[in-house]
């Protein structure tokens, strides 16, 4: 669905004189919002955030714009307060003619997008340029002074209750300790980087009891001195998928690579490249589903808020086991015990191997997706094209997770086992989710 920006923004202001009319403006107002979720993540990547971070920075943005659409009662949709950790009492001004709560979605959107990213005014331009479009096409000062109102008063209190997240404390913890023994996790080349985000944890869940709800069952054992041992079967299978990986396997490995920050090593030459890390992917496929399945302003929004929260808890879920089995990446045991300079096909990421968090949070995402728009969605996800990655195509988003959690074994950054325990923990998380804030 590809419409002009001033062609989307006209849909903002449209005052409908039929059901049709309302329905078209809302999903062009769906598109809208999809442009300005694609803007928040396009600051992500430039500011360089972890993939944890970076969910972080959706949930909280998605959840603002959210509970203003819940102000209306007739968005059939309702506030989440009491429904998710911390988040209770919220205040919002008193009913004003003048409001249009699709435009104070975005604002509110924009607003807490922008204080969770740097540099100040990261989000400026692209709501200026929105706002200077809108009052082109008749958008008042009236109505922009209410809607902003509306705006701010959530955006300030979802701010408000984010700084409660312990996130802010775990900026001043500890360095990790890397302890070198064998099974444990060290840092690995080319940038050969401490591990990332060691006490997120520790972070507030959304919807979870706890960081360790969906503890999974320990890895097996370190072994490379019994050939017939599971981890020796696990490592050996790795090393021999990567050194034949057909083209179809490479396309996989490389569409969900999904890496941040990617460091490339040419010679003494040293730079980085930067792309969605796996939350802006999954929020991107949410855009595509939202479009694909017409979805209302309020149903887009109602979709990115609970995928987001998904994908925000399921980063605390997989987090808290793999700082506490601190698993040994495959790249180091086979070049410590099996051949030197051996290299996976994608760029090992700085964190332990256990469980797979592509897998956890896409399987996550895809139970939530599902949830709201069926087991059978066929789609084609073109979020990779702008880095150079031809699109695939997929019957349903579970077949999707499927193949991002299997992609990490292709890319030879996971273990099998790794994979398919992450997809576990992730459907289990998922269905929580699902009963717990009821999604339809």
């Amino acid at each position: 669905m590809k419409l002009s920006f001033a062609t989307l923004i006209i849909a903002v202001l449209l005052t409908a004189c039929n059901t049709n009319t309302q329905y078209q403006a809302s999903l062009q107002q769906a598109s809208l919002y999809t442009r300005t979720v694609h803007q928040l993540n396009t600051v992500v990547v430039g500011d360089n955030f972890p993939p944890m971070i970076a969910a972080r920075n959706n949930v909280y943005a998605a959840i603002a714009a959210y509970e203003v659409i819940a102000t209306d009662s007739l968005s059939g949709y309702t506030s989440l307060q009491g429904k998710l950790t911390g988040l209770t009492k919220l205040y919002t001004p008193a009913t004003n003619s003048n409001n249009n709560v699709n435009l104070a979605a975005q604002l509110a959107y924009i607003k807490v997008g922008e204080a969770l990213t740097f540099p100040e005014g990261s989000m400026v331009n692209y709501r200026d340029s929105m706002l200077y479009n809108l009052k082109q096409q008749g958008l008042t000062a009236k109505v922009l002074k209410a809607s902003q109102l509306l705006a701010d008063t959530v955006a300030n209190q979802i701010l408000a209750w984010a700084k409660k997240d312990n996130y802010l404390q775990t900026r001043s913890a500890e360095r990790y300790n890397v302890k070198y023994q064998d099974g444990r996790w060290v840092p690995t080349p080319p940038m050969y980087a401490q591990g990332v985000e060691p006490y997120w944890c520790t972070i507030r869940p959304m919807v979870m009891d706890s960081a360790a709800q969906f503890k999974p069952l320990p890895p097996p054992p370190y072994n490379m001195a019994d050939k017939q041992s599971i981890f020796y079967r696990e490592v050996r299978a790795v090393k021999n998928t990567v050194d034949s990986l057909t083209a179809e396997q490479q396309h996989i490995a490389n569409f969900w690579d999904d890496n941040p920050f990617k460091l490339n090593v040419i010679g003494h030459v040293m730079f980085a490249t930067k792309k969605f890390s796996p939350p802006g992917h999954w929020m991107n496929i949410t855009g595509i589903a939202n479009l694909n399945n017409k979805a209302t302003i309020a149903k887009a929004i109602y979709a990115n808020a609970i995928v987001a929260i998904a994908l925000y808890d399921a980063f605390i879920s997989c987090w808290d086991e793999k700082y506490r089995s601190n698993y040994v990446r495959p790249e180091t045991v086979i070049n410590k015990t099996i051949g030197n300079n051996w290299q996976p096909y994608i760029q090992t990421p700085p964190f332990p191997e256990y469980t797979s968090g592509h897998a956890v949070i896409s399987a996550a995402a895809a139970e939530v997706l599902t949830a709201i728009y069926g087991v059978s969605n066929k789609y084609t996800d073109d979020s990779e094209q702008p880095y150079g990655i031809a699109s695939r195509s997929y019957s349903s988003y579970k077949q999707a997770a499927a193949e991002a959690a299997i992609s990490r074994y292709y890319g030879g950054i996971h273990y099998r086992n790794s994979c398919i325990t992450g997809t576990s923990m992730g459907e289990k998380l998922g269905v929580f989710i699902v009963s717990k804030l009821q999604v339809k």
